[in-house]
């Protein structure tokens, strides 16, 4: 291991840059971003401040748009590198993660985490209302369907952000309503970027073994019941509660089928979106990670005003 390529430097890619460099086992590894030649040659104040935050990190630059590159120029780059850990995709086009694990297949990496830092998507399996994930489990598909380059899936569940998040809707602050998807019982687990960037940077530095498996993380895991309460503890008011059961989150994708109602009708189900904290990398490693309560504590939300930003 001498080598570490982390693919875009978003929410989820710094977090990962810092965790790799604070790791007490990175040493001497060459820990590099993948990035837009744009982006790194942008005059905009905020684009400035991210490059110079991981030159801080003494992390090393790559150029390439993931989305207009070829296989062959994304594995050009890869080859070059021990272990490649993608963190750009959210917004990406459909097609691009399948396109980035065939470029690290073909530069025959020695390890790759792809973009799958969410649900388990086995268990959720095809077909799904959210389409994106069937894109996951092809992937999977190549990853298994070889023995030459050793894969890690880092399954995380929600972003911890996300499930405050404005749109997404089973927290709404403005109202003081919490929701409920599916059911009041149905569960839900959630990680924090930050460690969700720590987790995946003890995957790459001090794997123990660990390979051509899916690892489990959990931050927390709550059923939206618990969530109501901790909400009225955190905010010393009686949050409302509404239930989106399936017919309601029905019409919700009939009128609009966008990304984020599609999510909503996946956790609804309550299938592949939740385990147990004593399964987790974390827990076996003794490595404490932010809770629902803690992430509550950490953050300036106020019932009633505007929605802030995560």
């Amino acid at each position: 291991m001498d080598s570490v390529l982390v693919i875009g430097a978003g929410e989820l890619g710094l977090c990962v840059l810092q965790a790799l460099a604070a790791h007490p086992k990175r040493h001497h590894v060459k820990v590099s971003v993948l990035m837009r030649q744009a982006t790194l040659d942008s005059a905009a104040p905020a684009k400035k401040r991210t490059v110079q935050r991981i030159k801080n990190l003494n992390v090393h630059f790559e150029s390439a748009d993931v989305v207009l590159a070829g296989v062959q120029e994304l594995a050009g780059i890869f080859t070059n590198y021990h272990t490649v850990v993608s963190c750009s995709g959210m917004e990406l086009p459909g097609g691009t993660q399948t396109k980035l694990a065939e470029a690290a297949l073909r530069a025959r990496v020695r390890r790759y985490l792809p973009w799958q830092y969410g649900m388990r998507y086995d268990v959720i399996g095809e077909g799904s209302s959210q389409d994106l994930f069937d894109e996951q489990l092809l992937v999977r598909r190549m990853l298994r369907a070889q023995s030459e380059t050793q894969w890690v899936i880092v399954s995380t569940g929600l972003f911890m952000s996300f499930l405050f998040a404005e749109d997404f809707s089973v927290v709404d602050l403005r109202r003081g309503v919490a929701r409920a998807l599916g059911s009041w019982d149905n569960r839900i687990t959630v990680t924090a970027a930050p460690d969700i960037g720590r987790v995946a940077a003890e995957v790459v530095l001090d794997p123990r073994g660990v390979g051509n498996e899916v690892v489990l993380t959990a931050g927390d895991t709550v059923s939206y019941g618990e969530l109501a309460d901790l909400l009225d503890e955190h905010f010393g008011t009686r949050f409302a509660r509404e239930l989106w059961d399936a017919d309601t989150l029905r019409g919700q994708m009939a009128e609009d089928p966008s990304a984020v109602v599609k999510y909503r009708d996946v956790f609804a189900r309550g299938r592949g979106v939740s385990w147990d904290k004593d399964r987790t990398l974390n827990f076996e490693r003794g490595m404490e990670l932010l809770d629902v309560k803690g992430y509550l504590d950490s953050v300036n939300f106020k019932v009633g005003e505007a929605w802030p930003s995560n």
